[in-house]
């Protein structure tokens, strides 16, 4: 809120250099506001007066918006990469795709292990589990498991991440 939407009876007033003018009547405030040729903003709406600062809104509203933008830069996306793998996978092949997943996770991302079953090896669903579980111990050093397989219509599925 600012300059005449700010309807409270009284405010705690700062001035532009950051001192505290006291608590004042709202009218006294955007008195101050107008001789200072600046706005009148409510930032602390919440508080028992409300707080209210004299400043320039619009410069007020540009550091708002570049601040956001700085934190949303700095902001980490944690994305979901996939390795997928069948029942009679080799060795060689499981440790290239472990391979795969240690640089999924140290780049910090998390890592969804899928076991697709086809045709009759949905028979074999039960034995197949122990894949996935070497998969699992083969990353313990750098990945913990923080969804344990589970058998989702012919896929059992599993995700790992980063270990703290």
């Amino acid at each position: 809120m600012i300059n005449e939407q700010i309807r409270d009876r009284e405010v705690r007033v700062i001035s532009e250099s950051g001192e505290q003018l006291g608590i004042m009547s709202a009218r006294e405030a955007m008195k101050l506001a107008q001789e200072a040729e600046l706005d009148l903003v409510k930032i602390a709406p919440k508080a028992q007066p409300p707080v209210c600062k004299i400043i320039d809104y619009g410069k007020y509203k540009y550091e708002l918006t570049r601040k956001e933008k700085e934190a949303k830069k700095k902001q980490k996306t944690v994305e979901i990469k996939e390795v997928r793998l069948s029942p009679n996978i080799d060795t060689n092949d499981l440790n290239t795709k472990v391979n795969n997943a240690k640089k999924f996770i140290g780049k910090g991302n998390k890592v969804k292990v899928t076991l697709r079953f086809r045709g009759r090896e949905m028979a074999h669903v039960q034995q197949s589990k122990h894949i996935l579980d070497d998969f699992a111990a083969m990353l313990e050093d750098v990945a913990a498991v923080e969804k344990p397989a589970k058998l989702e219509g012919r896929n059992m599925s599993m995700v790992l991440t980063v270990k703290r």
